[in-house]
């Protein structure tokens, strides 16, 4: 059985190296570490290429698409396994391709095994709780069966930190491209649908976590509202307001016991810039180019569009 990584890198720093090592010392070794360089100019081989196993292929920043990108990298494998990570998430351990690849062994039909994430060290608050939401202690299998209880949910997996079943992939058509966000759940919508399997592994864990400002977060969610608009037959389904409803409201019960008036000021000033782009992103079909790229985080997916 053969397990490949691949990194999608952008101006990496100190995370990249770290990251490399930490694969490089895994229980279950990867056959190779294919990084995926966005502007060979940022890049310094010697500072990552640091055993036989690595190894990077540069494209321009017109070339990044989030989908067609690790779509390149997946298909460079001759493996029966690709391991999808950012390049600024961190193994906790070196147990974290052997927990992924366990997580294929709780059911016939997993087609995709994702981890944990822990918050780092300079987490917020805020940040912490939504890590808590969105990736809790306990493993479970995902099926189309937890719909009903689960609704948008039942379809979440991240490409942070990712195992794929190569053979189900492809039979699968692969990722959904261009895509400006959202492909990894996109393709965990299209699994369940076909009767696939997604494994959520409480005990595969990496730290990966963001300390955002509020118009970042507004052009982060920009970006998941036009991800949403363009797949209409899987998020239309879904109340996927009240989803991010079930968020604040946790986040603001949990501030209030345990985080300061400035913790609360911060959370509904974040939780409406959310809101606000993500409307605008649902509703990028009304806007010119132009405005759309006054509002995204990635001006390069609009400039290909044209």
């Amino acid at each position: 059985m053969k397990v490949d990584a691949v990194i999608p890198a952008y101006k990496p720093g100190h995370d990249l190296r770290e990251l490399v090592e930490k694969l490089l010392d895994q229980t279950v070794r990867l056959g190779r570490i294919i990084i995926i360089n966005t502007d060979r100019e940022y890049f310094d081989e010697k500072e990552y290429l640091i055993a036989p196993a690595v190894e990077v292929v540069h494209i321009t920043r017109h070339e990044f698409d989030h989908a067609g990108t690790r779509d390149m990298g997946l298909r460079m494998s001759d493996a029966d396994y690709v391991l999808f990570m950012t390049m600024d998430a961190i193994p906790k351990d070196n147990y974290l391709v052997e927990k992924l690849l366990s997580g294929f062994g709780r059911a016939d039909n997993i087609a995709v095994s994702y981890a944990r994430q822990l918050p780092k060290k300079d987490c917020n608050r805020i940040e912490q709780i939504t890590r808590e939401f969105n990736y809790p202690a306990q493993s479970r299998v995902q099926t189309s069966d937890d719909i009903k209880e689960l609704g948008i949910k039942a379809y979440f997996c991240s490409d942070v930190c990712a195992m794929y079943d190569i053979s189900i992939y492809r039979s699968l058509g692969g990722f959904k491209a261009p895509a400006i966000f959202n492909e990894d759940m996109v393709y965990a919508a299209g699994a369940l649908d076909a009767g696939y399997a997604v494994s959520y592994c409480a005990d595969a864990l990496v730290y990966h976590s963001h300390n955002y400002t509020g118009r970042q977060y507004y052009r982060r969610n920009f970006d998941l509202g036009v991800s949403q608009a363009d797949h209409p037959e899987i998020f239309e389904r879904f109340n996927v307001k009240g989803t991010g409803m079930q968020l604040v409201r946790k986040s603001l019960a949990q501030i209030c016991r345990s985080g300061t008036p400035a913790d609360i000021i911060r959370l509904v000033y974040y939780s409406g810039m959310k809101y606000l782009g993500f409307r605008k992103g649902k509703n990028y079909h009304k806007l010119s180019l132009k405005s759309c790229l006054k509002h995204t985080s990635d001006k390069e997916y609009w400039n290909r569009l044209t």
